[in-house]
């Protein structure tokens, strides 16, 4: 084994033993890196913890499971990204981060991976994956479009005013939300925002998204917002299907109003 590897399989052979000794728990599986093949030193664990009693959203509960598979320094759940069922968790052994999904054997059937099945009992899992799809959530061109020109104004405004720092905000969050997924799609690779951006798009479109990276100041941010919507309409015009519908107006009357500033 790698070395690089052996405090991520130490963390899981800690809690396959513990879980073995729970009756109502039906299975530990791996996503993520692990899953994909792409675990390196600084990675993350992304694990499904499978459990006939449901566990979440009770924080409390949560929290006290996870205190089994070794020492926490902290934790919190994961309202934040929408999903109350997860677990964010730092240990204190190896200061491994780990990502906790508590789900019941009927909440497995919808996923957005198929994940590494680490530890079972009566083939739960292996029966679920078999019998079920996993679907990552796609990309929406049209709900894409229906907001970006509202946002760009928005940032334009940031920019007139003086507020530097809640323009560059909206660059990164376009990134993420929008310019990202659209990069990784082109890359056919799944829309996860700018993950793995640098290893994944090619060396001009890195070239692109680095010119969207802006300082806090107002000539660097309007050619940072230049490149994000040159950049956005190359992309959209290249990947939308057939059924979407531009918002050339509003296109028109932002770029206007930012060649104005």
């Amino acid at each position: 084994m790698q070395d690089h590897l052996k405090p991520f399989q130490s963390f899981i052979s800690k809690a396959i033993e513990f879980i073995q000794q729970d009756p109502e728990t039906v299975g530990l599986a791996a996503g993520g890196s692990w899953a994909s093949g792409e675990l390196d030193a600084y990675s993350d664990l992304d694990l499904v913890l499978m459990t006939n009693r449901k566990i979440a959203p009770d924080v409390n509960q949560m929290q006290a499971y996870a205190a089994n598979f070794g020492p926490v320094l902290a934790s919190f759940r994961g309202d934040h990204v929408g999903e109350p069922r997860l677990l964010i968790v730092l240990y204190a052994t190896s200061l491994l981060h780990v990502d906790i999904k508590f789900l019941t054997p009927e909440e497995f059937y919808h996923r957005v991976e198929d994940p590494t099945i680490l530890w079972e009992r009566d083939q739960t899992l292996t029966n679920i994956i078999q019998q079920s799809m996993a679907q990552y959530p796609p990309f929406d061109f049209q709900w894409a479009e229906d907001r970006f020109w509202i946002w760009a104004h928005y940032a334009a405004l940031k920019v007139g005013r003086g507020e530097f720092f809640e323009a560059i905000d909206f660059l990164a969050f376009v990134r993420n939300a929008v310019l990202g997924p659209m990069l990784h799609l082109k890359n056919s690779s799944l829309p996860r925002g700018v993950r793995r951006a640098e290893t994944t798009f090619g060396v001009q479109e890195l070239t692109q998204l680095r010119k969207t990276v802006s300082m806090p100041d107002r000539t660097t941010l309007l050619s940072s917002m230049w490149e994000v919507m040159y950049l956005y309409e190359s992309l959209r015009d290249a990947l939308a299907p057939d059924t979407f519908q531009k918002n050339s107006a509003a296109q028109l009357a932002v770029t206007k109003y930012l060649a104005a500033l």
